[in-house]
């Protein structure tokens, strides 16, 4: 039952942050803690905060796979973005605890952004 519980809230959090609806992808969060390639936050509000400037350079995803073993789940996709770094393979771990997501691990080639994060136009 938590495997499918956490598939739920998994596809709810990772369908509402895709779309723009953060109010939604907040409401699927306890204090999350997050590391990814370029940053790292220990607040479910800072989380966000980013997602919505992420949001400024996405187009779109094409969601590959999804993983899921117990409380962890493993989201793969495309993300494809408005600027020159195009596209990225992109994986994000999620581990719920009580039913919210508390840890969120996102894995991807972060050269191609990494000039725009030095730059501080990526945020």
């Amino acid at each position: 039952m938590a495997s499918l519980d956490a598939n739920v809230v998994a596809a709810r959090f990772f369908r509402a942050w895709t779309a723009g609806d953060f109010d939604t992808a907040r409401d699927q969060l306890d204090d999350v803690s997050f590391a990814g390639p370029l940053e790292k936050f220990d607040h479910s509000e800072t989380y966000i905060g980013a997602r919505r400037g992420l949001a400024q350079i996405v187009k779109g995803v094409e969601e590959q796979n999804v993983f899921v073993d117990g409380n962890d789940v493993c989201v793969i996709y495309n993300l494809i973005t408005n600027t020159p770094a195009g596209s990225s393979p992109t994986a994000e771990w999620y581990h719920l605890r009580d039913g919210e997501i508390s840890s969120v691990r996102v894995l991807f080639d972060a050269r191609p952004f990494a000039a725009m994060f030095e730059q501080g136009s990526g945020h």
